[in-house]
């Protein structure tokens, strides 16, 4: 199975504020998928994107989120007593925050923001031969409003409308097709982990399914889950 989030901090709570209330069915959207993952295995790989680029992120990790304004301490192992790392990087913090509760053990694979597509396809192959539960994690663009955190810019609704669409139908040639350059221009944080994801699906018939999609602070967040067919 493959579950795919966005990683806004505001999905913990501590940290939403007045905007918890305005963000609750994001929340609830991310803890279903996560759920529905916990409940076909307990071995999960998290991709994500960051600017330390590529590397693999041991299970026995933790992360905070004090840098974001509340220190809440997240494990990718719920056995881990490893000193927490106050600069683990956002998604694999997201990715801790998802699997606690549901007894998985995630392993972090990070991959630059500008990785170019054939790299990330070559990795989400490499990770299709292992049985996991893949979580995929990114934003789309942060350009849809003018508060939004890279103002607007109006080819931000139809990139993520394109992903949203290739989520919901499980069209991994649709994710692999993504323009790299484009994604960098809209500061997308999801492009390149979504490109492993076509990565991984390629080869296989899947169901998709969207739980959510929307940009509520002018950032595209969509959740998705995958099956095989």
């Amino acid at each position: 199975m493959v579950v795919v989030l966005p990683q806004p901090p505001l999905l913990v709570p501590e940290l939403a504020g007045g905007a918890a209330g305005e963000t609750a069915d994001l929340r609830d959207a991310c803890r279903a998928a996560a759920a529905r993952l916990g409940a076909v295995t307990s071995t999960w790989v998290a991709v994500g994107s960051d600017a330390g680029g590529r590397r693999t992120v041991d299970p026995d990790t933790r992360g905070s989120f004090v840098g974001f304004g509340a220190d809440v301490v997240v494990a990718l192992d719920p056995a881990s007593t490893a000193p927490v790392d106050p600069d683990l990087p956002v998604p694999l913090l997201v990715a801790g925050w998802a699997a606690a509760g549901t007894g998985a053990r995630v392993r972090g694979e990070l991959v630059a923001p500008d990785a170019p597509t054939a790299q990330c396809l070559a990795l989400g192959a490499e990770l299709a031969t292992e049985p996991v539960g893949l979580l995929v994690v990114g934003d789309g663009s942060a350009k849809h409003t003018l508060k939004a955190p890279g103002h607007l810019d109006e080819r931000s609704g139809p990139f993520d409308d394109a992903v949203a669409a290739a989520l919901r139908d499980a069209d991994h040639a649709a994710l692999a097709a993504l323009d790299p350059a484009l994604g960098d221009d809209l500061w997308s944080a999801g492009r390149a982990p979504w490109q492993v994801l076509a990565g991984a699906a390629a080869g296989r018939n899947w169901t998709g399914e969207l739980l959510y999609s929307g940009a509520p602070y002018g950032v595209g967040y969509h959740v998705a889950v995958w099956c095989p067919a």
